[in-house]
């Protein structure tokens, strides 16, 4: 029998105003219904943001250490139930488990990092530029922060998001991506689990339109934070701009690994395949496209090639797997679309470029891991993010042409370079415009101590993780006191 699970609003479980529900379907195996879950609307938001508006009229009281506390036992709740959250996102998301548990593991981690910050929330004190009159300015909380979280990393991204909102004393709502809804409950019920009071998490489910849409535009939502795509983020960033709204947006990427001449090829080949492979391609950070020097590409190709057609695709819940499903028929689809667009541009496909459909595949969203070569960078594939497991093969003749080429894109997201020289190492990670860049490493691999986040249309400029979060959700606010007992007027007693 399939479980259904209601939106979580003031620490009650409650079923969606309009009675709607949608499924949560396994994208290995269609017969597979994870869950039944809430279609939300703009009155299930308003009940969400009307109790986290009351919990956080406590909550900000709540001293940051404390507020700490509760995150530090969710990480050592979190550790216990690991594995079980691990199988919970395999069924719902499709990534093998090794991965799925590594999910659940940036969350311990941000879990940790962020309990610790409970004791760093630190302002600055200053001199005062007028006698007996002390300056200082502190970290305020923002208040109520609505969350739009994606599919892809559907426990380590609510807690980038929550975890460093909680710890500053805000309350939070969040609507999980609609295709992993069952992963944001799983950490939200360790929060309550480790001791967080009613109302300052609530769980609104539903899709973007319905769901997303009021809770961007809701006047009680003090700031949005959002991670997805890059056209859905225009559009939350327009609206959270016209009504005066902090917003965080993280989006896409079109990620570049440079492999030169002087690179160990083993070493780049293995980060290839986990860059491009790893998720089934399904990151923002994905490895999708591969500069080579030309004096290596040959090889390097044909070694790339054999290594992925020995992939094993197929359900994340069997241990040997290596590539799981894409998340739906729509993201297939989009592969699909863009393995058609490069061969009309005139790109050379070397292995995949198709759904799989036969036997243990015939029940689920699976592709191809993907490898296209003679790649210009003007192409399409070069230029527009697939999510999905599909790689681009493009040569260059030395580092400054593999620069050129890795940032002609409208995406500023991950890099990375094979490179024994230091020299050069050196220079791609000054040169390369990007948030990120990795060193003789593929472009995925972020760390929760550090932040995270592009430039260009990646994203607007805030940052995930790392003490980046704790700027996005504070409010800075200047503290003057005067203990002189008389009138001083600054800037004009000072100059005379």
């Amino acid at each position: 029998m399939t479980t259904t699970y209601k939106n979580l609003i003031g620490g009650q479980w409650v079923a969606a105003r309009s009675g709607k529900t949608f499924q949560n379907i396994n994208p290995a195996n269609h017969d597979d219904i994870v869950g039944t879950f809430q279609s939300s609307d703009a009155s299930d938001v308003a009940d969400a943001v009307a109790a986290a508006s009351e919990a956080w009229k406590t909550w900000r009281l709540t001293p940051a250490p404390k507020r700490a506390e509760v995150l530090y036992r969710t990480g050592e709740i979190l550790l216990e139930r690991k594995e079980q959250y691990a199988r919970d996102m395999t069924r719902e998301m499709g990534k093998v488990l090794a991965e799925t548990r590594g999910d659940v593991q940036e969350a311990v981690d941000t879990a940790y990092y962020m309990a610790g910050e409970g004791r760093r929330l630190y302002g600055q004190t200053t001199p005062s530029e007028l006698p007996n009159k002390f300056a200082m300015s502190l970290r305020m909380p923002v208040g109520v922060v609505g969350m739009i979280a994606p599919w892809n990393f559907p426990m380590a991204i609510p807690s980038w998001k929550l975890f460093p909102a909680l710890v500053c004393g805000n309350a939070c709502v969040i609507k999980p991506a609609e295709d992993t809804p069952l992963s944001t409950y799983n950490l939200v019920q360790t929060l309550m689990d480790a001791g967080l009071p009613p109302g300052v998490v609530n769980i609104v489910t539903g899709f973007g339109p319905e769901a997303g849409a009021p809770l961007v535009e809701h006047p009680g939502v003090r700031a949005i934070s959002f991670t997805g795509s890059s056209e859905v983020g225009r559009i939350v960033g327009q609206t959270a701009a016209g009504l005066f709204k902090p917003c965080s947006l993280e989006m896409g990427g079109k990620n570049a690994m440079i492999v030169l001449e002087d690179a160990n090829l083993d070493l780049a080949l293995e980060g290839a395949l986990w860059g491009a492979f790893g998720t089934t391609g399904q990151r923002c950070t994905a490895t999708s496209r591969i500069i080579l020097h030309k004096k290596i590409a040959a090889e390097f190709a044909e070694k790339l090639v054999a290594r992925a057609e020995a992939l094993k695709v197929g359900d994340g819940l069997d241990e040997q797997t290596q590539v799981g499903p894409q998340i739906n028929q729509q993201q297939i689809e989009t592969s699909e679309r863009y393995v058609g667009i490069a061969t009309k541009e005139g790109a050379k496909l070397l292995t995949g470029g198709k759904r799989l459909r036969e036997g243990a595949h015939g029940k689920g969203w699976f592709f191809a891991p993907t490898i296209f070569s003679e790649v210009t960078p003007n192409m399409r594939i070069a230029q527009e993010e697939v999510f999905g497991p599909v790689v681009s093969l493009l040569e260059c003749e030395g580092l400054e042409d593999a620069l050129s080429i890795a940032n002609g894109i409208q995406y500023g997201l991950s890099t990375s370079l094979y490179s024994k020289d230091v020299n050069r190492a050196f220079q791609a990670i000054r040169d390369l415009e990007a948030g990120i860049t990795y060193i003789n490493a593929p472009t995925i691999g972020a760390e929760v101590h550090l932040p995270f986040g592009g430039v260009k249309q990646t994203g607007n400029g805030h940052r995930e993780g790392g003490t980046g979060a704790l700027d996005f959700y504070t409010t800075w606010k200047s503290v003057y006191v005067d203990y002189s007992d008389k009138l001083q007027r600054a800037q004009i007693d000072t100059g005379e």
